[in-house]
């Protein structure tokens, strides 16, 4: 069911409306370089394919990054330059998985893109602005595709269930097992076509000729999650996860935990965020967050998965539902920006160590009054060096458990100041 025409594309449409790069490329007629960022079931593969086909004085040489070297990439450019100056053919160079060439892999193409010597069309799942050096990632034409949508995946499974080239019409499919089976694709072709065709095998195999749900159900145990530990979905989905929190949202964040979970995450990494989250977001607006993050950390470390999915759960929907302040990582943000500023200051005398010889003599420790003396564990004295007298860097928010603080901090900075 490999598309063997434009026309057959499933989805893409912002890519291949007329006069876009990638479909005078297709034509023929375009000149541009490109590199084809997506995820997987989009079509970067068919698009390379068609790319074979598309104009007459053009030589299709496919590499993969999983088998080749730089020897290999090396070879292909000789045979170009060779195939250019004899037959006046260029070659247009596919490279999948171009995320898995090594820097020096990549930096071997630069001078034929540069020259335009091959035409690169390049494929990734992966973000490359992570996974692609910046020099030959100028020298390309960024082409995102996007998931199929539902009404793509649709007809895409209505075309294989009727065409020659797919089940011929052999079986039918209801109307909810079609709903079924465009969940589970979760915008991927191939998971697509691969769910019906297990499907279809099925009822086959049983003298049917409708797939339903049940029959969906026996073929596909449950949808892939697209999600990859060191690329930009990683960053993505913990990015989702960390604001859904910090917006008071715990279905969303349940959800974004439950996807990290099932794709298999490293449940530290997760409760590590978790940890800097009760302190970067709650703060002392609840200071029971940070003591939950950190026993769930323990916890983890304890018991693993898949256990540790419900101490997971449980700090998630703790700091989801908890007051929210950052004034902790405000309050340490601007001190530290003070000391980098060079506002440090010396240490007022009577703050200083004093006990060894001849600190008498320096003034060290000389004045210093202990609070534990004054009836309430409060008395009037300088703390901060001279030029930080009176500056404030901790300001409590007026939510949860900082309400309360904000008054008694009012209260201990003029017990301690004067005034």
């Amino acid at each position: 069911m490999r598309p063997r025409t434009i026309d057959e594309i499933a989805g893409q449409a912002h890519l291949l409306r007329p006069g876009a790069p990638l479909r005078r490329l297709l034509e023929g007629a375009g000149a541009a370089s490109v590199l084809l960022y997506g995820p997987p079931g989009t079509g970067k593969t068919t698009i390379a394919r068609l790319l074979a086909t598309a104009g007459s004085t053009r030589q299709f040489v496919a590499l993969s990054a999983l088998s080749s070297g730089v020897k290999e990439v090396r070879d292909v450019m000789v045979e170009a330059r060779r195939r250019l100056d004899r037959q006046h053919r260029q070659t247009v160079l596919f490279i999948d998985e171009v995320h898995r060439f090594s820097k020096t892999q990549q930096d071997a193409l630069l001078g034929a893109v540069e020259d335009r010597l091959v035409l690169l069309v390049a494929a990734t799942t992966e973000n490359p602005s992570f996974s692609v050096v910046t020099p030959l990632l100028s020298r390309l034409l960024v082409l995102q595709l996007r998931s199929l949508d539902d009404t793509d995946v649709r007809d895409l499974l209505r075309r294989a269930a009727a065409d020659p080239r797919g089940l011929g019409g052999a079986v039918t499919l209801s109307a909810e097992a079609e709903a079924a089976l465009v969940r589970l694709a979760a915008g991927d072709a191939r998971n697509a076509l691969t769910a019906l065709e297990a499907a279809a095998d099925g009822v086959l195999a049983t003298g049917g000729t409708e797939i339903d749900v049940p029959a969906v159900e026996r073929a596909v145990a449950e949808t892939t999650v697209r999600y990859d530990r060191q690329g930009d979905q990683h960053y993505d989905v913990i990015s989702a996860f960390i604001k859904s929190i910090r917006g008071s949202d715990p279905d969303a964040a349940l959800h974004y935990l439950a996807r990290m979970l099932v794709a298999g995450e490293d449940p530290r990494f997760v409760a590590r965020r978790l940890v800097v989250h009760a302190s970067e977001d709650v703060g002392l607006a609840d200071p029971t967050a940070l003591h939950t993050a950190v026993a769930v950390a323990q916890a983890v470390q304890l018991i693993g998965m898949p256990e540790a999915r419900l101490a997971l759960t449980q700090a998630t929907l703790h700091l989801a539902m908890a007051p929210k302040s950052n004034a902790v990582i405000e309050s340490i943000d601007a001190a530290m920006s003070d000391v980098r500023r060079g506002a440090v200051g010396d240490v007022p005398a009577h703050l200083r160590y004093g006990r060894y010889k001849g600190a008498a003599e320096l003034g060290n420790a000389i004045g210093y009054r202990y609070p534990h003396k004054a009836p309430d564990g409060v008395l009037e004295q300088q703390y901060p060096p001279d030029g930080l007298v009176g500056k404030n860097y901790y300001h409590p928010s007026r939510h949860g458990g900082e309400r309360t603080l904000r008054d008694r901090l009012a209260d201990l900075r003029r017990a301690i100041r004067g005034g």
